[in-house]
C-alpha cells in the first residue's frame, strides 16, 4: 500500500462508543432484513437506473435510512440544478444514501468497491466514478472524468477526506477533486453529516478501521434513537476561488457543524504499537504508518505532487 493514501486513525475498538439504549433483538432483526430488501430492490432496478426520476431515487435513499430505524433531518439551503460538486465529511456507509437524499449524484468511489458483493454491482450500476488510489498516474484521468460529468450538467458526490472517520474527529479535505469543479466551472456544495443519540454525537454508525459492513449495519439497526442530520451549507459559486487549494479550504470551512480544532483522533495515542519491518530492515510502528498515510509524506507536500492533492 502506498504511504500517501488517506487513512484515518479511527478504529472500532478505540472510537466507537455505545450511547443510548439497545433495540430489542426481534426489532433489530426486522430492521436488518428490511434494509437488505430495500437495497436489493434498488440493485434489481440498476439496469434502468438512469431512467428513474430523481424524486424516486431520493425516496429510495430515505427509505434505506428509515428502514434502519434512523430518523432523518435535512436542513439548510436548496441545491442548485445543473453541474454541481457535492462534498461532505465521511463517517459511515449511510453517508451515501444521505447525500443522495439531498440530490441524486454520481459517487466517486474507490476501485475496490467494484468487487464487493451486491454493493459493488449497485455502485457500478448507479454510474459511479471510480478512482484507483494505488495509481498516482491515474489521478489526472479521474479528475478529467469528474470534470466531464460536471460539464454535462450532472452532480458528482465526493468525500474529500479520503477515508471514514468516527464522527468525533475528522480529516482535512484533499484538493484534487476540486480541480474538476474549477475546470468545469460549476459550484461546490458543502454538506455536513452528523449522527446523534439523545441529542449528542454518536459514533455507532461509524464504519472505520477493520469494521466489516455487516457488523456496522447490525450495530446501526440495534441502536435505539439514532438521528441522522444532513446540513446543506451555502453554495460556493464558480470563480470565487482562484485555485484548488483555496477552494478546498473554503469547502472544508463551509461544512456545517465542523469544528476547525478537531482534526486528529485520540485513538492514535491509544492504539498499541506493533513493530513491522520495512524492506530495508528498519522497524516501523503500525501507528507511525497510519500517521504517515494520514498526513501525507513531506516530499509530496514539498513538491506539490498528486500525493498531496489526492
Amino acid at each position: 500500500m502506498s504511504v500517501w493514501l488517506p487513512s484515518a486513525p479511527c478504529t472500532p475498538r478505540s472510537c466507537i462508543e455505545s450511547k443510548g439504549s439497545v433495540t430489542a433483538v426481534p426489532r433489530a432483526v426486522l430492521r436488518f432484513v428490511t434494509v437488505l430488501v430495500v437495497v436489493a430492490a434498488g440493485a434489481a432496478l440498476t439496469p434502468v437506473g438512469k431512467r428513474i426520476p430523481a424524486v424516486a431515487v431520493r425516496w429510495w435513499c430515505r427509505t434505506i435510512v428509515r428502514s434502519a430505524g434512523i430518523r432523518l433531518r435535512i436542513t439548510g439551503t436548496t441545491t442548485p440544478t445543473g453541474g454541481l460538486l457535492l462534498v461532505a465529511n465521511h463517517i459511515s456507509w449511510l453517508d451515501i444514501p444521505l447525500l443522495a437524499a439531498v440530490r441524486p449524484a454520481r459517487m466517486l468511489a474507490k476501485a475496490e468497491i467494484r468487487h464487493w458483493p451486491v454493493a459493488g454491482t449497485l455502485t457500478a450500476g448507479s454510474g459511479a466514478l471510480f478512482i484507483d488510489r494505488d495509481r498516482l498516474r491515474a489521478l489526472p484521468e479521474t479528475v478529467a472524468s469528474i470534470a466531464g460529468a460536471l460539464r454535462a450538467g450532472g452532480a458528482v458526490a465526493v468525500f474529500p477526506e479520503g477515508s471514514t472517520w468516527c464522527g468525533r474527529a475528522q480529516g482535512h479535505f484533499r484538493r484534487a477533486v476540486f480541480q474538476a469543479a474549477l475546470d468545469a466551472g460549476v459550484p461546490v456544495q458543502p454538506v455536513g453529516l452528523h449522527y446523534l443519540t439523545d441529542g449528542t454525537a454518536s459514533t455507532a454508525p461509524a464504519f472505520v478501521g477493520s469494521d466489516s459492513l455487516l457488523t456496522s449495519v447490525w450495530r446501526v439497526v440495534s441502536t435505539r434513537g439514532l438521528v441522522a442530520e444532513v446540513e446543506v451549507g451555502p453554495t460556493i459559486l464558480p470563480g470565487s476561488h482562484p485555485d484548488r487549494r483555496s477552494l478546498a479550504q473554503a469547502a472544508q470551512a463551509g461544512v456545517p457543524g465542523r469544528s476547525p480544532h478537531r482534526d486528529h483522533c485520540t485513538s492514535v495515542a491509544q492504539t498499541p504499537v506493533k513493530i513491522r519491518r520495512t524492506g530495508r530492515g528498519r522497524p516501523v510502528s503500525v501507528a507511525s504508518m497510519r500517521i504517515i498515510r494520514h498526513t501525507g509524506t513531506a516530499t509530496a507536500r514539498a513538491t506539490n505532487s498528486p500525493a498531496a492533492d489526492a
